[in-house]
């Protein structure tokens, strides 16, 4: 795949009317990608990783790593980890955009000796970080906030992850409780989290599998409540499954416009939560059917669905970019904490959707978006859709797009932080190559 971001022209032009059809080899997950990263740097040892994700995100990843003295061989198909004897007594990280760096790694710095410093680009600097923190306050780390508190950028001293009894509210990132979860495997005691409030939780469960997997000894003591002895961690060469997220929008243009996508590389049984995107596009009226390795979507009459999209936040703006073509209104509900990823993704598709001619509500936590494009043709009028800087933004109203004539996505490159060659997939599945200007 090509990296977007390099030659990315300042508008693409979505071709409207074409069926998406063919088949594509999903890109690899990137929070396996990211989990597997954080797993080399907890476990201090040797890991492998097999087929990982090339884009922004993880590119971060791999230079904090090269930040605290790891070898990063990044062969075609493979990227090898290799940490140093020690870690450096100083060191200062820039996360990008990357809120999944930034939380996995403030934890994880925790467990090393020495004092770092980290730090993101200006959106990551109003991402909240204040229930990590204070957690490991409670755990004896000691933290400096070095702008404005409950927000990077922050400084750490490491080696102070002391062990014991805390409480972490998630409610806002599932990303608190990982970041936990993985660093307690090297505190110096046994860790006990108490979880009151938990948003996303199969990026937890994604996150308890590949510990349990690598030798964690991790136990669920209730429903809100974890146990974690720490022990060491296997490393070693770990393949990366194919990335749901990504997959979600050829499917959704299979389904939005008649066509046939079959899709490889796909495991059945992930604890990737955005998989239960697949069951909504069957609820909606897709076709969705499983073969060996693959999963095929074709289209069908659309129809409005309400759900609660708590547990696949990252997807309501793909259903909200279906919901204008299908019978009814559509309600997604349940993710106010959209609101604090890379833009405030409830206000970016709503004000969006409306560029475009479409009727959307913002609520606290979703969207509403009438269906008024299901019988009555869309407008043709020419339109440019702003990306708020957001990958999911562009990849989601790039499927309006495909029935909305006139539609051109503004700021294309943003995909290159999580689908790099999103458009030239794109355009694969349509026939014709993506143009831009």
């Amino acid at each position: 795949m090509t990296d977007s971001s390099s030659t990315s022209p300042e508008t693409i032009a979505i071709p409207a009317g074409l069926p998406a059809a063919g088949e594509l080899v999903v890109p690899p997950s990137k929070s396996v990608t990211n989990r597997l990263c954080n797993l080399a740097l907890v476990a201090w040892r040797p890991v492998t990783l097999v087929r990982p994700l090339r884009a922004d995100d993880t590119a971060h990843f791999f230079a904090a790593l090269r930040r605290l003295g790891f070898r990063v061989e990044e062969g075609p198909e493979e990227v090898a980890l290799a940490p140093p004897p020690a870690p450096p007594a100083r060191a200062r990280f820039d996360c990008g955009e990357s809120g999944t760096l930034l939380r996995l790694l403030i934890a994880a710095l925790a467990t090393l000796e020495g004092v770092y410093e980290v730090d993101g680009a200006p959106r990551l600097r109003e991402r909240p970080v204040g229930p990590l923190v204070a957690a490991l306050a409670a755990l004896g780390v000691r933290i400096d906030y070095l702008g404005t508190p409950g927000y990077p950028p922050l400084r750490i001293a490491g080696g102070t992850l002391a062990g014991g009894r805390v409480s972490v509210d998630a409610g806002s990132s599932s990303q608190f409780l990982s970041a936990l979860l993985m660093a307690a495997t090297r505190a110096a005691a046994p860790v006990e989290i108490e979880v009151p409030a938990l948003v996303s939780g199969p990026y937890v469960e994604l996150t308890l599998d590949l510990l349990v997997r690598q030798g964690g000894r991790i136990e669920r003591l209730a429903a809100d409540r974890y146990a974690v002895t720490p022990g060491p961690l296997a490393g070693g060469r770990l393949e990366v499954e194919g990335d749901y997220s990504a997959a979600a929008y050829p499917a959704a243009a299979a389904a939005l416009t008649g066509g046939r996508v079959r899709l490889h590389g796909l495991r059945r049984d992930s604890r990737q939560g955005d998989r239960e995107l697949l069951d909504l596009l069957a609820r909606m009226g897709a076709g969705v059917r499983w073969g060996e390795g693959w999963v095929e979507v074709s289209g069908g009459e659309l129809r409005g669905l309400a759900a609660d999209a708590g547990r696949i936040p990252d997807q309501v703006p793909t259903l909200a970019a279906l919901a204008p073509f299908c019978s009814g209104e559509s309600r997604f509900t349940g993710a106010a904490h959209l609101r604090l990823k890379e833009s405030d993704r409830i206000a970016a598709m709503a004000s969006e959707l409306r560029r475009a001619g479409a009727e959307a509500t913002e609520l606290p936590d979703g969207i509403a978006v009438a269906g008024r494009w299901a019988a009555s043709a869309p407008p043709e009028s020419p339109v440019e859709i702003a990306t708020w800087g957001d990958h999911r933004i562009a990849m989601a109203m790039a499927l309006v797009g495909l029935r909305r004539p006139g539609l051109r996505i503004a700021n294309p490159g943003v995909v290159a932080k999580s689908y790099p060659g999103f458009w030239d997939d794109l355009g694969r599945l349509l026939g014709r190559p993506l143009r831009g200007r």
